[in-house]
């Protein structure tokens, strides 16, 4: 009983870092992201980057500036051509990504691709393939999986505190206007693509690769983007297991109402809490996580103390994942064959909302 106290205390949720931190970063798109997220979780990993490009090189400079990073690239080959560059980091829109990929994986660099991989499953292939062909690792930044509340799931579900998994739910109900993001207004691929696909991965990580889901979205009145943003998911798992998304960022009362709460139940326990980024976001603040299990005690309520956030801690635990998986010569948990399975389920929600019907994951596999 006390070691496994002990244990508990202990939930192993930190992003692990490479043994080698002096592996050369290269970061392709200087936007936002890359400015509160990428560069500040590389430099608290104490993490190498050698240069960055962007198509407007007056916001690479400023960013090289603010960050000290050496090496402002005025074109892509540049940087592709670097030697000291042995990972590209692409932070650039899903549009364009996959001949990006493709040309720094020709390159000989290893990647670390946004998500969405690409607008399309055949497109996404294309990156996996690319990477198959030119012999070089690459994973994609689905940094959920390394958030405190996600990361600390995990270990608790693979110690067998859960039992049986039976029932995974992440409920969003906050205020986001999309249309703040330029690019996004026209997207008619919204909320699936571009924010629930982290609970869906989030979800897959935690309780495998689900059967098949069905999918509804609608939009909110005198919305600005024309792509959903209200998104409801139904997941089926092999078994009794089941996952419900349930995602609106039109919220109209004032913040002390918004949620972003999870819950994951198995036969032998349960774990809550809540995705502390998106209260008072873009600030936020740290996760929150309860669980109890009949392993450890029949009912009481284990509440430890959760450090870090999903912005930016998380995007340590991408980059290291690769740069690990490069290290020691295997496959990254977070590799663009491993993400094919999330996009199939992103692409899934798609075409079940159009045809208002479940569909299987192997219909969007197939679909190459």
């Amino acid at each position: 009983m006390s070691a496994i106290k002990e244990n508990w205390l202990d939930l192993e949720y930190r992003p692990a870092l490479p043994a080698n931190k002096e592996m050369g970063i290269g970061i392709i798109g200087a936007g936002e992201i890359v400015d509160a997220c990428h560069l500040p979780a590389y430099q608290m990993g104490g993490l190498r980057v050698v240069g960055i490009y962007d198509v407007n090189t007056e916001r690479a400079e400023k960013l090289a500036a603010k960050f000290g990073i050496p090496k402002v690239y005025k074109e892509l080959d540049e940087l592709l051509a670097d030697p000291e560059v042995r990972i590209a980091d692409l932070a650039i829109p899903a549009k364009i990504q996959p001949e990006i990929a493709e040309r720094a994986a020709a390159a000989g660099k290893h990647i670390l691709c946004q998500k969405p991989l690409a607008e399309s499953y055949p497109e996404a292939v294309r990156m996996q393939r690319a990477c198959e062909r030119y012999g070089v690792k690459g994973a994609v930044n689905q940094q959920m999986r390394w958030s405190p509340s996600i990361r600390a799931s995990h270990t608790i579900i693979q110690r067998g505190w859960l039992g049986e998994l039976l029932q995974a739910s992440i409920q969003v109900n906050v205020k986001q206007d999309f249309a703040n993001w330029g690019w996004l207004r026209e997207m008619p691929t919204l909320e699936f693509m571009y924010h629930s696909i982290h609970y869906m991965d989030a979800i897959r990580f935690l309780f495998g690769t689900p059967e098949y889901v069905y999918a509804d979205g609608a939009r909110f009145p005198g919305q600005r983007t024309i792509g959903e943003t209200r998104t409801l998911l139904h997941i089926k798992f092999a078994g009794e297991g089941r996952g419900i998304i349930h995602d609106n960022h039109n919220h109209i009362a004032d913040e002390d109402d918004w949620y972003a709460t999870y819950r994951f139940e198995g036969t032998e326990g349960i774990i809550k809490g809540t995705n502390g980024s998106l209260y008072n976001y873009p600030v936020g603040r740290e996760d929150t996580l309860s669980f109890f299990t009949k392993a450890i005690h029949e009912d009481y309520w284990f509440t430890p103390k959760l450090h870090g956030k999903w912005f930016p801690h998380a995007f340590m635990g991408t980059m290291g994942e690769l740069m690990r998986a490069v290290e020691e010569e295997r496959e990254a948990e977070n590799s663009v064959a491993d993400n094919l399975k999330t996009m199939q389920m992103v692409f899934g929600a798609y075409l079940s909302m159009k045809e208002n019907r479940p569909v299987t994951l192997q219909e969007i596999a197939d679909n190459v």
